[in-house]
């Protein structure tokens, strides 16, 4: 009955196809404001914050039956399979928080000025998740501390493919590794890979991936992130250095240079002897005792020695950038308060934009020139 609106593919609802992914792009890349000027810029549609939020919201409705069924490229012979987890705060409305920290958000509220922990309470926790594929790149304990005096060039470190990342303010962290764990069912469905779940010692995160690799009947080599575990030695180091100290350094070169090899045992009883024998009190040596207990508590998954020669990662560089970049970059933008549905609609288009996959099946503007108007107009196509 609209010949003119089956040429150009236009939808049955207001918006075009063009206009709606132009709002998805803008509203994932920055605030609801700057998206709807940013439209207004490239089409001279004057679109209103609210209509923006609705138009995103659509757009994100469907990236979970997407990955149900999407498929990936197969990964080189002998790739190994990485899964990490991590999880960063989103400042919510007190309608978004959940119901625990809502109550103590409320319990910690004074009337002229903000209460020690009311920031900590405004917050709701986001959980990423990223699935990538990595080549074995074999490395020694020298070529991660070389010595100080040592000029030699670093070997070439692993780089990261295909990479796949999600994030969630709704669901928790069982259900964000459980998605996990599928992208890497799709990655690898005859388990002929090695997977490597790498993570920065959270006791949850670990026995939710120990409980999803039993019930999906998997072996996974989890390893702690190297970098957390010398900040441990950092702060027990400043309990036995003054600060500022260049010993402190080279003693905690030395402790990691132990650890490495897999004797984190021995560095855990050498950081409690050296405590004691500086005599101090148990106030000044808490940090030492929590650096030691944390690595006896993590040993099982601090077999760095077995990762460096088969060539596996033992930091989490990748899941600390995609929660900088999916969470905090959007989320933690200045004055920001979010919603619980909103939320969860842009970490989904900002997840789907950066694994390249919004220009798969998503609906992309062409410019046309419509004789009617006498200029160049909005025309759409799938794409």
């Amino acid at each position: 009955m609209h010949p003119a609106d089956a040429v150009l593919n236009l939808p049955a609802e207001k918006h075009s196809h063009g206009l709606r992914a132009l709002a998805a792009v803008e509203a994932a890349r920055g605030s609801f404001d700057a998206a709807a000027a940013a439209i207004e810029r490239a089409t001279t549609v004057r679109v209103g914050k609210r209509q923006v939020e609705a138009l995103a919201a659509r757009a994100a409705a469907d990236v979970d039956a997407f990955y149900a069924v999407h498929t990936v490229e197969p990964a080189p012979e002998g790739d190994v399979l990485v899964l990490s987890f991590d999880r960063k705060g989103v400042v919510m409305r007190p309608d978004g928080l959940r119901t625990a920290t809502a109550q103590a958000a409320i319990g910690a509220r004074l009337s002229t000025r903000r209460s020690k922990g009311e920031k900590r309470h405004r917050k709701r926790m986001a959980e990423v998740a990223a699935v990538y594929d990595l080549t074995r790149q074999p490395r020694t304990v020298a070529d991660i501390l070389p010595e100080p005096d040592t000029h030699d060039a670093a070997p070439a470190a692993p780089r990261a493919r295909g990479k796949w990342l999600t994030a969630s303010v709704t669901d928790d962290a069982a259900a964000v590794i459980a998605a996990g764990f599928t992208e890497a069912d799709r990655r690898d469905p005859d388990r002929q890979r090695v997977w490597i779940a790498l993570v920065d010692g959270n006791a949850h995160q670990i026995d939710r991936i120990r409980a999803e690799a039993r019930a999906r009947r998997t072996t996974v080599r989890i390893v702690v992130d190297f970098i957390h575990v010398l900040e441990y030695g950092w702060k027990a180091a400043w309990c036995l250095h003054p600060e500022g100290d260049p010993a402190a350094e080279a003693w905690v070169r030395a402790q990691a240079r132990q650890i490495l090899p897999g004797r984190a045992g021995i560095v855990a009883a050498a950081i409690r002897r050296k405590a004691t024998n500086h005599g101090l009190d148990p106030g000044r040596r808490k940090p030492a005792d929590v650096a030691a207990a944390y690595l006896l508590a993590k040993k099982p998954y601090l077999d760095y020695s077995t990762a460096l020669t088969q060539g596996w990662p033992i930091a989490t560089g990748v899941i600390e950038g995609a929660c900088r970049h999916l969470v905090k970059d959007r989320m933690d933008i200045t004055g920001a308060r979010w919603g619980l549905h909103c939320a969860e609609t842009i970490l989904k288009l900002r997840a789907l934009i950066t694994n390249g996959d919004y220009g798969d099946g998503v609906v992309m503007p062409i410019r046309r020139w419509d004789p009617l108007v006498g200029g160049a107009c909005a025309g759409w196509r799938s794409g």
